[in-house]
């Protein structure tokens, strides 16, 4: 490492990964009434936002491989909450498309994972927030420009 202090370096990573291990089980918590799990729900707002997106894509955004996107969408059909569309797209692949079940089911998971979050930034006031939020940004991108 270079100007890095290692230590501290190593304690922000386990923090972070802390950090997120809480945030899954709070939100797995939050959205279990809802018979959703916190992949289910990424997936679920992943297509609400695009519609028709391949599931590799899909799959990059909701943090599965593909394999486990094709058993989640799978368990999603059967549970009503998407349609798969009758023609396959440009790469044979058939675009997943929200129900009007998943549609409800989805309005009431953002209610419940927003709660989550506001009980996780509570103790941040919104310069806090702006902070963290560019610290993660930067960190992310530092992973990324590789």
């Amino acid at each position: 490492m270079t100007d890095v202090d290692a230590a501290g370096a190593r304690e922000l990573g386990i923090l972070i990964k802390a950090t997120q291990a809480a945030l899954n089980q709070r939100m797995d918590e939050a959205l279990r009434p809802l018979g959703l799990t916190v992949a289910q729900y990424a997936c679920l707002s992943n297509l609400h936002a695009e519609p028709g997106i391949s599931s590799s894509e899909l799959a990059r955004r909701t943090f599965v491989s593909r394999q486990s996107m094709n058993v989640l969408l799978q368990a999603l059909e059967k549970q009503g909450m998407v349609e798969r569309a009758p023609e396959p797209g440009p790469r044979r692949e058939r675009a997943a498309l929200l129900t009007s079940r998943a549609q409800t089911s989805l309005a009431q998971a953002e209610t419940a994972v927003a709660d989550v979050l506001a009980r996780m930034l509570t103790g941040l006031d919104p310069t806090q927030r702006d902070a963290l939020r560019a610290g993660l940004t930067a960190c992310r991108d530092a992973l990324l420009d590789v």
